[in-house]
């Protein structure tokens, strides 16, 4: 007996050292693995054989996410007008003195996705950027006020947070590179404030931009029915595994067309750890304004299938200034990227950190250069 429990403890020790070791140094092989960095998220394991996970059900993805969408009110104060006899002092030795009171309208604006159990939400930047003060109701009835981390107009993104007792359910992450067009997902939000409600469609397309919804576009397309109040709310995959921020329709009446358009998370996520650790995003900038090659001007500037933009405007004193880049240069790669349309090369470009020395590689007067650049801080977009 005594051998057998010192076999079983030794089996249990052993064990117990490889998940240590599994969870230190390979954290990415365990399911729904909790990662922690600037803030502590749930990670849906990618299936590392190529194979494909079995789909658990739309029910059960469904109940799987549906806790973690939270409802987003904002509360703007009404300024009533001072009546002059207030100011009176016969008046208020009749009536007493004025109520300090300000009405309020409440509105629900949106909804939002736990995305840590400390309490960190992610959400649409214009379902909060005019709130004056921003309450959250969460699934189980509990509501709690909110304050906004930060936001970032260029993504539409904005985080917020809540204190309440005990940890939160978050949501898992799930991997968006990985979907194709007719998977199916679920729209998880609060559309119309009619409450939490969850529809269903397929993915109707990847990486849509040029749409002209924000700066950095790659919506994440959908038909499952985003309406409004759904903006912020959570797309997910048939595991219950976010993939997207529903951000928003194109309709011309207000209603779903089965048009809608969703952030990736693998973008949300980047944007996301900034702002909790900043309270802002920094992108990397150059300052050159570039126009995607057509086959007419391909043939113009004779490039054969050299791929590249370009550039139509150098601002002043910019970095791309300071390095030498001249208006009709055709840019090829930065930092050893190729760029081979406009919005590769602005993602590639905010990529880098500011201040790093890079490479660009250009095409001037067919003849091909190549122009050290240091990058610059991208400014601020000015207020609409």
């Amino acid at each position: 007996m005594r051998k057998h429990w010192l076999l079983f403890t030794q089996t249990v020790t052993i064990a117990l050292a490889l998940l240590f070791i599994v969870h230190t140094l390979k954290p990415e092989l365990l399911p729904n693995a909790a990662r922690s960095g600037v803030v502590t998220l749930y990670e849906n394991a990618p299936q590392t054989d190529g194979g494909q996970t079995q789909a658990m059900g739309l029910s059960a993805a469904a109940q799987k996410a549906m806790p973690a969408v939270v409802n987003v009110f904002t509360s703007t104060v009404i300024k009533t007008p001072t009546h002059p006899l207030l100011d009176d002092p016969r008046f208020r030795f009749f009536f007493g003195e004025p109520e300090d009171y300000e009405p309020q309208n409440s509105f629900s604006l949106g909804s939002g996705v736990i995305v840590s159990p400390d309490g960190y939400i992610l959400t649409n930047h214009h379902v909060v950027e005019a709130a004056d003060q921003i309450e959250v109701a969460l699934s189980d009835g509990r509501k709690a006020k909110a304050h906004v981390i930060g936001s970032d107009p260029e993504t539409d993104l904005a985080v917020i947070k809540i204190e309440l007792p005990g940890n939160l359910p978050a949501i898992t992450f799930g991997h968006p590179e990985r979907a194709h067009v007719g998977d199916m997902v679920l729209a998880i939000g609060n559309p119309f404030g009619v409450g939490q409600t969850v529809t269903m469609g397929i993915i109707s397309a990847l990486k849509r931009d040029h749409l002209g919804l924000s700066t950095f576009e790659n919506f994440i397309q959908t038909d499952a029915a985003i309406n409004p109040g759904n903006s912020g709310g959570a797309l997910v995959d048939d595991n219950g595994n976010l993939i997207g921020i529903n951000s928003a329709i194109y309709s011309p009446n207000g209603g779903s067309l089965g048009i809608g358009f969703a952030i990736p998370v693998t973008t949300a996520k980047k944007t996301m750890e900034q702002i909790i650790q900043t309270g802002s995003v920094t992108r990397g900038w150059i300052g050159a304004g570039v126009q995607e090659l057509t086959p007419e001007l391909a043939e113009t500037f004779k490039l054969g299938e050299t791929k590249g933009v370009l550039i139509t405007e150098v601002i002043r004193n910019s970095p791309a200034a300071q390095a030498g880049v001249k208006t009709g240069d055709i840019l090829i790669a930065i930092d050893g990227q190729p760029v081979g349309d406009w919005s590769t090369m602005l993602e590639t470009v905010s990529n880098l950190p500011p201040g790093k020395m890079v490479m660009a590689k250009l095409m001037r007067d067919g003849v091909a250069i190549s122009l050290q650049l240091k990058i610059g801080k991208r400014p601020k977009p000015r207020a609409q």
